[in-house]
């Protein structure tokens, strides 16, 4: 692995970037129990993962809406203000995407994302994204991880063999996924360890 790896494949939500639909929610509704049943019981990341696989949100919350017509007014800021689910990156990542960058390591990313709700999302993080080589998007291409199908589509796109390409994930099915087409791969803790294990690969010194 240390003689061949000489990309880094990141996701996106959970690696680089804070994403919890608290950030937004929090702000439209004031009681905490009310909150937590909002997002348990109505937009459920469940519901939330048919934008990621490519599924219109003008369809998912009519659908959802129809279900919960108290909370329709709700249901409908998820699309127009999920860049708000967003948070600042997680501790220690900019710094270390940076790092890579500045090493010669070439970055790609890899992430379940609604392909409506990503380009604004990407705009204002651009002084981040615009150092990645290509970022596969899965709502735009309906695939997503942990389908090896996404990984393989990729690798392709990238210009990469398998071996070639570290892919880092908070989700270990997703980690799977990506193993199962021969990349090597690694469940993301926090930035500490992740660089050490690119020390390790001879990616970082």
């Amino acid at each position: 692995m240390r003689a061949r790896t000489r990309a880094v494949v990141f996701d996106v939500g959970n690696v680089l970037y804070d994403w919890n639909p608290r950030f937004l929610y929090e702000r439209l509704i004031d009681d905490d129990r009310a909150l937590d049943a909002f997002l348990r019981d109505v937009a459920t990341k469940d519901w939330h993962f048919q934008h990621d696989a490519g599924r219109p949100f003008a369809e998912t919350s009519a659908e959802l809406a129809a279900a919960h017509p108290d909370h329709a007014h709700l249901i409908a800021a998820w699309g127009p203000r999920f860049i708000d689910q967003l948070g600042g990156m997680l501790p220690g990542m900019d710094a270390l995407v940076r790092e890579i960058d500045s090493a010669g390591v070439p970055l790609y990313a890899i992430t379940n994302f609604s392909g409506e709700f990503w380009p604004p999302f990407r705009a204002r993080e651009a002084d981040l994204f615009d150092r990645f080589v290509d970022i596969v998007v899965s709502g735009d291409e309906l695939l997503t991880k942990p389908d090896p199908a996404i990984y393989r589509l990729a690798l392709d796109r990238f210009g990469l063999a398998a071996e070639d390409a570290l892919f880092v994930d908070d989700r270990e099915d997703n980690v799977a996924g990506a193993q199962s087409v021969g990349m090597p791969a690694v469940v993301f803790t926090d930035a500490e360890t992740l660089r050490a294990d690119l020390v390790n690969l001879g990616l970082l010194a």
